[in-house]
């Protein structure tokens, strides 16, 4: 099977003692992330997202449940126009692993925009505007 589109992408806003989990990644482009990845051939968007979620930030995710999906073409200079994005609950203590080299943990009123990478300050905007328990 030959596939020149675009890969499907899933990203995950975890919570983690009511904080953002966010990684800094390593590979380009280099800068301060949600974690995600790519949904391999034959798995479903949930079961990539568990996994994405455990090797990068070693956590296992609860209360997983769909966001939206991002799909502008300029969202991944890479040129991965489509995101599924979830929200989860996180279990565990966080690690950066995979391409992440560090993580943090941000309040999500007080997004750092400009050191974002994508567009996840946009999802973290529309996030943070979707009321309580978003």
């Amino acid at each position: 099977m030959t596939n020149n589109g675009p890969r499907l992408a899933v990203d995950c806003i975890i919570l983690l003692d009511r904080r953002v989990v966010l990684i800094h990644r390593c590979n380009e482009p280099v800068g301060w992330a949600l974690p995600g990845g790519f949904v391999e051939y034959g798995e479903s968007v949930e079961d990539a997202v568990r996994r994405e979620m455990k090797e990068e930030t070693g956590l296992e995710l609860a209360d997983l449940r769909q966001f939206r999906v991002y799909s502008d073409p300029k969202r991944d200079p890479r040129g991965h126009t489509v995101s599924v994005v979830f929200v989860a609950r996180g279990v565990g203590k966080p690690v950066a692993d995979d391409d992440a080299d560090r993580y943090r943990l941000v309040d999500p009123d007080n997004i750092p925009e400009k050191e974002l990478v994508f567009d996840h300050a946009r999802i973290l905007r529309d996030f943070a505007g979707s009321g309580p328990g978003a």
